[in-house]
């Protein structure tokens, strides 16, 4: 063939091949629209199927990793175990094994002999207490219990037990001993160091306490904007005298209430009386000025630790 008849083909052919091409593009729209119609005519979830069919190009979103939570078990506190045992255990005798309190203490610990006091022995403790626990590795605990007796006197008896991380099972591995009770901790210096005078706030003190105590008044009146403190329902005293106030801030000593929204934190000491006598309590409160008056912001349940206004 020669070179003229060879292009003249060449370009003949290539007019063809870009309207096929043209053509088959029109009849995939076709159908595409032939479909969307009869979706439409079928109903919603057919319409949503043809969309989906018609040729698109998605970019696949990446999907988020999971955010790892951890969650680390509580290790199951078995002081209660530990006191009530000791209490049981304290009660009974080997004299006595059908009493109640001796058979709770065999079922809690099964292996661990009752004791056998003499006849003459003071009864069993007023009181039994835990007051220290600690984790001695793995599930074993030991926990200090302290048992108080009618004359005063007060022993502490380590308890040995195991304990799962659950908290659903408790066993005494062995007898208690008699341990030396815990150290007194040193006290700290008082924050509370600024003397407040007789005058509007420790007026203001004495006034809520005396409400809040002996519900002479509405506790309400005395609190700022936005505080809810109810007061103690019985009223458990029929007087309230304040004794003493001491604050943290110097502005807590002023001889006038000072500037709004200025607040302080005071210890109050007051006696308390009713029926049965005198006794001396202790409350710790954060005032705020407001409109020439203190009102009680917050009765606080802690000691405060530095002298910035919270």
């Amino acid at each position: 063939m020669s070179p003229g008849k060879q292009a003249s083909n060449s370009e003949a052919a290539a007019p063809m091949a870009a309207g096929a091409r043209l053509e088959s593009m029109r009849r995939r729209v076709r159908l595409s629209r032939v479909a969307v119609l009869t979706a439409i005519a079928a109903g919603p979830i057919a319409l949503c199927v043809a969309v989906a069919s018609t040729p698109t190009t998605v970019q696949a979103a990446t999907p988020n990793k999971p955010t790892a939570v951890r969650t680390t078990a509580a290790a199951a506190d078995p002081s209660g175990y530990a006191q009530l045992f000791l209490s049981a255990w304290l009660r009974s005798s080997t004299g006595d094994e059908t009493s109640a309190q001796a058979r709770l203490a065999q079922t809690m610990a099964p292996d661990v002999d009752l004791p056998a006091p003499a006849s003459d022995a003071h009864p069993g403790p007023q009181s039994v207490t835990t007051v220290r626990t600690a984790q001695r590795g793995g599930d074993a605990w030991s926990v200090t219990v302290a048992a108080q007796y009618a004359d005063g006197s007060v022993r502490y008896y380590a308890v040995p037990v195991i304990a799962d991380r659950a908290g659903t099972s408790f066993a005494v591995t062995g007898a208690p001993g008699v341990v030396a009770g815990p150290a007194r901790a040193a006290v700290p210096k008082s924050p509370y160091g600024v003397t407040v005078p007789e005058g509007d706030l420790s007026s203001a003190v004495g006034e809520f306490l005396a409400a809040y105590l002996t519900g002479a008044g509405e506790v309400d009146r005395y609190l700022a904007p936005g505080v809810a403190l109810a007061r103690v329902s019985p009223a458990p005293y029929t007087a309230v005298a304040v004794q003493q106030v001491s604050a943290v801030e110097e502005a807590a000593a002023a001889e006038k209430v000072p500037a709004d929204g200025t607040k302080v934190r005071v210890l109050a000491s007051v006696e308390a009386r009713d029926a049965a006598g005198r006794w001396p309590l202790a409350y710790e409160l954060t005032l705020k000025a407001r409109s020439g008056r203190w009102e009680v912001a917050a009765l606080e349940s802690g000691a405060a630790r530095d002298g910035g206004v919270r």
